[in-house]
């Protein structure tokens, strides 16, 4: 049997402060959909086209409260579709690009039109290999619990929640208590 690997990629975050020194630089965070803003499964109907898709209602929240801080957020995901096209406007997420073979040239074509290092203040969530080539050029690399061996091994954050059931609100707030911004944020919530 093979020995597991036990790399700096796991939780708890207390075991591994790189991750909160890496979010406080973040300013542009690219997430897939499937398996990250989803929970991976697609439904389709008997026309053959994709029925539905389920998106956890925090994860919406946690991009709003990054957006308002400044950070700015993306989709890159590599099917077509127009539920993700109305989460995306639904969130005011401006940096869509679906449909995508090539995720690298899209992050390469995303950086054309914004102001961004990837090495510094870019983080990238993924699940499985498509997001490994833009995962790699990121400052920050964020895992979903459920993400591929492969996806987990190259993260510096693995959630601790699954695609589609709060782990993009948990990289959300990773990135806001690394930016000292959580604590302001939850007390304007509180009234």
């Amino acid at each position: 049997m093979a020995p597991t690997l036990q790399t700096h990629t796991t939780n708890p975050l207390t075991h591994y402060p790189q991750a909160l020194e890496r979010a406080a630089q973040i300013r542009f965070l690219v997430l897939d959909v499937d398996g990250v803003l989803t929970n991976g499964q697609v439904f389709f109907g008997p026309d053959g086209r994709e029925l539905v898709k389920g998106f956890d209602i925090q994860d919406g929240l946690g991009i709003k409260l990054l957006q308002s801080i400044g950070v700015e957020c993306a989709v890159i995901t590599g099917r077509h579709s127009k539920m993700v096209l109305g989460r995306c406007d639904e969130l005011g997420i401006a940096h869509v690009f679906t449909g995508v073979q090539d995720k690298k040239s899209a992050l390469d074509d995303l950086q054309k039109k914004v102001t961004c290092n990837p090495a510094i203040d870019l983080a990238v969530m993924g699940d499985d290999w498509p997001d490994l080539a833009i995962m790699q050029s990121a400052a920050l690399r964020i895992a979903p619990a459920q993400a591929h061996e492969a996806v987990r091994q190259i993260a510096h954050y693995v959630t601790r929640a699954k695609g589609g059931f709060g782990a993009v609100r948990e990289a959300c707030d990773l990135i806001l208590k690394a930016q000292d911004q959580y604590d302001s944020l939850l007390t304007k919530a509180k009234g």
